[in-house]
């Protein structure tokens, strides 16, 4: 299949924020550095990099913090059209980075401007898919604007991607917390889990698929990728070796290279799995050797076989 078409923009809903990522991991009262961060926003900015038309979603500050994040965006040339502006604070969130380069984070989220998004009129009209996922769908009010708009743009024929890149700190009732993400697979086109994500929900991607889902990706770090699809077929790769820096971000550019192969409900119809998960590890991969959630440039990735 062929590239994504110049009219048809991605949409990417969720927070942004910024993570504090240690200098020093070993050292607990080292220097952080912030790094703009959050699922989405890395999602976006990945698709900006990486050539896509993309437009983020969402509610960000109008605090210091909140121009670096927009300005991020507007490099990657992510459309912000959509972005909602207040005064609250931007959510903070500390990452712990072990020796493998796997990073855990603390959120300081309480009271952020990312909480307090509401439901946009519309999309733009060459929408053609919607991403969304972590945080934005944990922390209320917003979570429920988030809901409603998965709900309204699946039902309108967009593809849907979702990514619940799980956060237990901040999930209160795990159970309320599961029996809500049943409740949004309907409405999911590409459902994107990594295998830690995958144990903590439960289920089998089979029970996703008969869900709802027309594809189930999963994600398994030094081991590569999986795509399931609704079809019955099973498609795996190697994940592209790497000296590892951090893992900050990698899934997020996964998204984003999904995103960029499979842009629409017709395209995921006809979507060249091996090639599009070939391309997804490589994406990873050069984020992963990268401090923080910096994906890569399309001139950085190279012929794909």
């Amino acid at each position: 299949m062929g590239w994504v078409t110049f009219w048809a923009v991605i949409v990417v809903a969720g927070e942004s924020l910024i993570d504090l990522v240690p200098r020093h991991p070993e050292d607990p009262l080292g220097p952080l550095a912030p790094r703009p961060g959050g699922g989405p926003y890395n999602t976006a900015v990945a698709l900006g990099r990486l050539g896509a038309r993309a437009a983020f979603c969402s509610r960000v500050s109008t605090d210091g913090f909140g121009e670096a994040l927009l300005g991020g965006l507007r490099t990657a040339g992510v459309d912000t059209s959509l972005v909602q502006r207040g005064p609250e604070p931007t959510t903070l969130a500390v990452a712990n980075v072990a020796p493998d380069g796997s990073a855990g984070y603390g959120f300081y989220a309480d009271g952020t401007a990312d909480r307090l998004f509401a439901l946009p009129p519309q999309l733009p009209p060459a929408a053609t898919a919607l991403a969304l996922g972590t945080c934005s769908l944990i922390l209320e009010p917003g979570a429920s604007a988030y809901e409603a708009l998965l709900r309204r743009e699946s039902g309108r024929g967009l593809l849907t991607l979702l990514d619940p890149n799980i956060r237990p700190p901040l999930i209160p009732d795990p159970d309320a917390y599961r029996a809500r993400f049943r409740g949004w697979l309907p409405y999911v086109s590409v459902l994107k889990l990594s295998e830690e994500d995958a144990e903590w929900l439960g289920g089998t991607p089979e029970e996703w698929l008969a869900a709802g889902p027309r594809a189930v990706v999963l994600t398994k770090g030094a081991r590569g990728l999986t795509a399931h699809t609704r079809e019955g077929a099973e498609h795996s790769v190697p994940a592209e070796r790497v000296e590892v820096v951090d893992t900050i971000g990698a899934g997020d550019t996964v998204n984003a290279a999904l995103l960029h192969h499979v842009p629409s409900v017709s395209a995921l119809a006809a979507a060249d799995w091996p090639r599009v998960l070939r391309y997804a590890a490589r994406v990873a991969a050069l984020t992963c050797a990268k401090e923080g959630a910096q994906p890569p440039m399309a001139e950085e990735l190279g012929p794909l076989s």
